[in-house]
């Protein structure tokens, strides 16, 4: 088991069943001390855009890690990443994104692709395996 690699994640999905699920993968990978848990990716870039206020405080609570759902209503994945390339560079620079999806779509793999700050692409479910082995 990792020796918390990360300060803070997030998991942004709109089924809670997967959330915790994953919340709970993660806490058992023992990676992070703190898991940010969001069904909408509405409601996270505007959890990132609040802690942009905090100033220089902000890399004590931005996450690291973003697992970030393709499929969701209001505001997909795609459309998240859109509004996090507006975001300072400090948030863009300590937060790595990893898609965590069901899409086997190969467009999808594609298009993450072209966003520098997709680091990996995951199937769901998360599995120990993963968690174990990340290193973004």
């Amino acid at each position: 088991m990792a020796d918390n690699k990360y300060f803070s994640v997030m998991l942004i999905d709109d089924n809670e069943i997967d959330n915790l699920i994953n919340q709970k993968m993660i806490e058992a990978a023992n990676i992070t001390e703190h898991i940010y848990v969001h069904t909408g990716a509405k409601s996270a870039i505007e959890f990132l855009r609040n802690i942009e206020k905090l100033g220089d405080n902000i890399g004590k609570v931005l996450p690291e890690v973003i697992f970030l759902d393709i499929d969701m209503p209001l505001m997909d994945g795609f459309q998240f990443l859109d509004e996090f390339e507006k975001l300072s560079e400090d948030t863009k620079g300590q937060c790595k994104i990893v898609m965590l999806t069901s899409s086997i779509n190969p467009q999808d793999v594609n298009k993450s692709q072209k966003y520098s700050y997709v680091k990996k692409y995951i199937n769901k479910p998360l599995s120990q395996e993963n968690l174990e082995t990340l290193s973004i």
